[in-house]
């Protein structure tokens, strides 16, 4: 199986900035494209970032101007730096991969359980 963790998440001052990082592992034969999505407390989970193995980049209108997205392929991992932060940041935030594993010959999407990012003075 795979395993997404995320972490970085935390109390942030309005303004403040956040690194959330995204490992994972398992029987991993390649990874494509890798994801960050977040949901507040009611509401759908919203795509904000997506990279692919050579690194192009694509995010949400809403968060291209403060979310920057990378990765470490030698680590399998995808990072998410959260910067200006404001209280309507405040969500879950999720990554996603589409992981190939050794016991399947499709890519699947994975999800991890979350990291709580909370935006308040």
């Amino acid at each position: 199986q795979v395993q997404l963790v995320e972490s970085g998440g935390g109390l942030v001052q309005p303004g403040g900035s956040l690194r959330l990082s995204c490992a994972a592992s398992g029987s991993i034969i390649s990874i494509k494209t890798m994801s960050w999505y977040r949901q507040a407390p009611g509401k759908q989970r919203d795509f904000l970032a997506a990279i692919a193995p050579g690194g192009s980049t694509n995010y949400a209108d809403s968060v291209k101007d403060r979310f920057t997205i990378s990765r470490d392929d030698a680590k399998n991992m995808v990072y998410l730096q959260v910067n200006s932060l404001k209280p309507e940041d405040t969500a879950v935030y999720y990554c996603n991969a589409e992981v190939r594993t050794s016991y399947s010959a499709i890519y699947e999407i994975y999800w991890g359980q979350g990291t709580q990012v909370t935006v308040s003075s």
